[in-house]
């Protein structure tokens, strides 16, 4: 029995070893999202180890009638699926700052904070092109006129470039 339970645990090692990783050493591009106006990020990952890496985003919005910064950082688990296809899970959280003037009455601003999840799934191709899309769960810490709750969910397709 004892045997048996070390054959298979060694055969489960094996397994999940033989699946090679493709995490570049690093990449940038951009993430084009909607979360509260911020629909484009400039993204940054570098890697960590082997199977987890760092993802920085900053995004902006400027327009008519506001002015937004946002940055966030996620820690990334990285899992391969098939060759160049990838999954990924991660926790993070970031800052930033709002301001709305429309010019008839309304100006306010104000900062906030918020935690993030992220899950995702991205291809790296042969050449070094990386997409992805991920869905990014934040919770906001704080709340006001811009953030009028507590929650926002952000959907995004990530192209970056690897090197």
């Amino acid at each position: 029995m004892k045997k048996n339970i070390l054959l298979a645990a060694m055969l489960f090692g094996l397994a999940i070893g033989v699946q090679a990783q493709d995490i570049s050493k690093n990449a940038i591009g951009l993430r084009l999202g909607s979360n509260n106006g911020f629909g484009t990020e400039i993204s940054y990952q570098t890697k960590l180890s082997a199977k987890n890496r760092l993802e920085l985003d900053l995004g902006w919005r400027n327009d008519k009638y506001e002015d937004n910064i946002k940055i966030a950082g996620i820690y990334q688990w990285v899992w391969n699926l098939d060759g160049g296809l990838n999954w990924y899970a991660g926790i993070g959280g970031g800052a930033g700052t709002w301001r709305y003037n429309d010019n008839g009455g309304i100006n306010d601003n104000g900062a906030f904070a918020f935690v993030a999840g992220d899950l995702g799934i991205e291809y790296n191709f042969d050449f070094p092109l990386q997409v992805s899309l991920d869905i990014r769960p934040e919770f906001y810490l704080n709340s006001g006129s811009y953030i009028d709750d507590h929650y926002g969910s952000d959907v995004a397709l990530g192209v970056r470039y690897r090197f």
